[in-house]
């Protein structure tokens, strides 16, 4: 029977998904992407993302390619270009070397207008940035450009297939697919595979400030690298309008094939789910019901040192020591300042959105943005109306551990909700509670050398014992629950949680979760946005009983031990060794937590 990703990735490869995206452009199709992929990557599945844009990007523009072939037959045959991967990559690195014919800047699109009339600015190709497509390329009318695309959404299926008979779990289909035609197609290739099912999730959006703030981040996207901004704008708004001609959403076209689907409207504010029936496919349905875009910040940090952790023992329930209380106390001050500091931040970033947003303003031709519709009125968009707004509410989550409630004992109760929460606790040892690791060495040698080969997998032994595998069953909802709530939160938790929440949030394979160096008296600050989560790092200073922030970029250190095989004919032969080197990790040691 199928119950998780970690526990099944050795025995249940045949069990394989593919998830098509559709949706119009500027609908949070990537943001939806890119926190699933996160999502089933941590639960353990493999999971990849194709995209069909990128391939679309490579394959240069219509006007490279020739008809071939007859009827159903029919492709666009390359005729300036070699279609092989090895070419498009080296057509790829010319255009980062060769300047533009106009702007003499190294691969970068020259800013051009085709016409002076509002709402028809586009960002013509130049001679040697032939990889972008302006908006004429999408233009249903356009039959050659349309059956490129056609040809490349079904060729990065094709590689997609080919993945997931390699091996692959689950397989993204990462396009808008806004077409019936090209969903049947997408339904009728996939029957010969009987070993993977189907599941559409459709991205629709009704919130004209999101949808507009989505347009103004799109004129960053690689489509428009060089290109102004309002030229860029006005250009996929016109992209937008072929797109809104020839999309049709899910309904019962797809229904007569009895596919599974799942409809996210406004992030996740309504969801419509239809034939649902898989394990893989409710698991991502569950999980994309549970989004929101408001602002905030998951902090995590490690409780203060216990009496436990200056001996080196693992486990345990023991208190806090002096060094302990003190780093409470200094945790306390510092969250209630990030607080009023993170809604200073929001402020600022408002601004910024608005005078960016604003800037589309700024050219006489185009000084109100089109409105997403092409059938709307030109009326001027009220950017105070994108404003993010801060949750006054602030909660704290312990474990219910004695070292992680004396932590918190020094927040104002009046201020922030607090929490006890057992899956929230350390990872249980069994038999090795309460011992050191050069005691687990000398007593239980063949446990020490199993978990340093496979740290992940590896269970302790005893009634109750774990693995860090058990540890991400344990906190799929308290992941769940994280990406629901709409205000900020402070995770206080032990090592091997922290390992497995910030593995989460900031997309670090399991693999490396259990060597990661998280040290106590550090605070980390994951704050989602559009693009992914931003991490930000403080360390406790003993000196000024503060916090100091520090690089993130080298925080989050992944350091694997170095493996040493006890000679269990002579145990006595181990104090020839040096003793630091039979522990897993430096990090893996209370001794060193400390530093």
């Amino acid at each position: 029977m199928l119950t998780l990703g970690h526990s099944d990735a050795r025995t249940d490869s045949d069990h394989k998904l593919v998830v098509v995206m559709v949706g119009l452009p500027a609908r949070g199709k990537s943001y939806i992407v890119k926190k699933l992929k996160r999502y089933l990557s941590w639960l353990g599945f493999q999971t990849k993302i194709f995209n069909v844009g990128d391939r679309r990007r490579l394959a240069g523009s219509a006007d490279d390619y020739e008809v071939s072939g007859t009827g159903t037959g029919t492709r666009l045959e390359r005729t300036k270009l070699n279609s092989g991967k090895t070419e498009l990559h080296n057509q790829q690195q010319q255009h980062q070397q060769q300047p533009c014919a106009d702007c003499n800047k190294p691969g970068v699109q020259q800013q051009h207008t085709s016409t002076a009339r509002q709402g028809d600015m586009q960002a013509a190709a130049c001679t040697q940035c032939d990889t972008r497509h302006s908006s004429t390329f999408f233009d249903p009318d356009n039959k050659k450009a349309k059956q490129l695309r056609e040809q490349v959404a079904m060729e990065v299926f094709e590689d997609l297939l080919r993945w997931l008979q390699a091996g692959g779990q689950i397989a993204i289909h990462d396009a808008t697919n806004s077409t019936i035609e090209r969903r049947s197609a997408l339904i009728n290739r996939l029957r010969s595979e009987t070993d993977v099912n189907l599941l559409f999730v459709e991205s629709i959006c009704t919130d004209k400030n999101i949808i507009n703030r989505n347009i103004r981040l799109k004129t960053q996207s690689p489509d428009y690298v060089g290109i102004d901004p309002d030229v860029a704008e006005a250009d996929f708004r016109a992209r937008l309008r072929n797109y809104e001609r020839a999309y049709r959403p899910i309904g019962a076209a797809e229904e007569k094939y009895d596919v599974q689907y799942c409809k996210i409207i406004d992030v996740g504010k309504k969801v419509i789910a239809y034939n649902i029936q898989g394990f893989l496919e409710s698991q991502v349905v569950f999980y994309l019901m549970n989004m929101n875009l408001d602002p905030r910040v998951i902090y995590i940090t490690r409780h203060g040192e216990s009496e436990d952790n200056s001996a080196g023992r693992i486990g345990g329930d023991t208190g806090l020591s002096p060094n302990g209380e003190r780093y409470a106390k200094a945790l306390a001050r510092f969250i209630d300042r990030r607080r009023l500091e993170f809604t200073a931040e929001v402020d600022e970033q408002n601004h910024r959105l608005e005078m960016f947003m604003a800037s589309g303003t700024s050219s006489g031709n185009n000084s109100e943005p089109e409105s997403v519709s092409s059938h709307s009125s030109n009326q001027s968009i009220d950017y105070s109306s994108l404003r993010l707004k801060v949750k006054p509410d602030f909660e704290i989550w312990t474990s219910m551990l004695k070292r992680t409630m004396e932590t918190v004992e020094h927040f104002d109760p009046q201020k922030y909700r607090i929490k006890n929460i057992r899956s929230l606790n350390e990872i249980y040892a069994g038999r090795c509670e309460g011992m050191t690791y050069e005691e687990i060495a000398t007593q239980f040698p063949e446990e020490f050398e199993a978990r340093q080969l496979d740290k992940f997998y590896y269970r302790y032994p005893g009634i109750g014992g774990e693995s860090y595998a058990d540890v991400v069953l344990r906190l799929q909802q308290v992941i769940v629950e994280l990406e629901r709530i709409r205000h900020s939160v402070l995770l206080v938790t032990h090592r091997a949680m922290a390992r497995t929440l910030l593995s989460y949030f900031m997309d670090i394979p399991t693999t490396h979760m259990p060597d990661m160096e998280l040290p106590l008296g550090y605070v980390y600050s994951c704050e989602p946005r559009p693009f992914g989560n931003f991490l930000r790092v403080w360390r406790y200073n003993t000196d000024t009983d503060d916090f100091d922030e520090i690089d993130s970029s080298t925080a989050l250190k992944i350091r694997y031990p170095k493996i040493i095989i006890s000679d269990r004919k002579s145990p006595a032969s181990s104090a020839h060794h040096d003793q630091h080197n039979l522990l897993p990790s430096p990090a893996e040691t209370a001794c060193s937590a400390k530093n």
